[in-house]
């Protein structure tokens, strides 16, 4: 969703944004997109009818609500890489620990370059209210925040990612967590074995020609 009038909050956090996806590839400071989104498992009452040669498999219209769980999604654009994590829940020590497994996957780097909404859990107060003081500065010690603007969800490359994975893999009944898990993880390594990119291309010059009603008007 994007503003329907001028914003400049919005219009800043875009192009510092904007500005990070234009940076080469860098193993000492890798850009890294986060986002997570929930799942809804369901169960089947009846079994289905398996595919045939000319039919295609059958579920009944009935089925069975199995809770909600959360799915992290980390995608290191540049180089067709993603991290993906359930959890039962997408509380502040979930997404605390999730951002620590980040820092586990890049230990070499100097410095890890995240972006990610601004939602009530991303905060550095998480880590000091998940981790001790010591573990929670060496952590955000490791990391540039940045933020995407309210509204600015579609900035996320985490998001394209997510989108991939709802259709590949997610479009389904799926009954519960270790299945989602299972299922998750063989998408994980198929779609990181292809290293499959996103090839971005809106720019800060687009958004100042596409996105001119969200600028401030000023007098020169």
């Amino acid at each position: 969703m994007i503003p329907p009038k001028q914003s400049s909050e919005f219009v800043a956090r875009m192009e510092i944004v904007l500005d990070v996806y234009k940076r080469p590839y860098n193993k000492d400071n890798p850009v890294i997109c986060m986002d997570e989104t929930p799942k809804q498992l369901i169960g089947e009452i009846r079994v289905p009818i398996p595919h045939r040669p000319g039919s295609p498999a059958r579920h009944d219209y009935e089925y069975k609500r199995n809770g909600v769980c959360n799915i992290f999604m980390a995608s290191e654009p540049l180089q067709g890489k993603r991290y993906v994590q359930v959890t039962e829940y997408k509380k502040k020590d979930d997404w605390a620990a999730f951002i620590k497994a980040i820092a586990g996957h890049y230990k070499n780097a100097s410095k890890i370059t995240l972006v990610m909404d601004n939602y009530g859990t991303h905060t550095l107060g998480s880590f000091y209210e998940v981790f001790s003081p010591a573990v929670a500065k060496e952590l955000i010690d490791r990391f540039e925040f940045v933020y995407t603007p309210k509204h600015g969800s579609w900035l996320n490359m985490a998001e394209i990612e997510l989108n991939v994975l709802q259709k590949q893999c997610l479009n389904r009944r799926i009954p519960d967590i270790e299945i989602l898990e299972r299922e998750i993880e063989a998408w994980t390594r198929a779609r990181n074995s292809k290293k499959c990119r996103i090839n971005w291309q809106f720019t800060t010059q687009d958004s100042r020609t596409k996105l001119k009603r969200l600028y401030p008007t000023i007098d020169v």
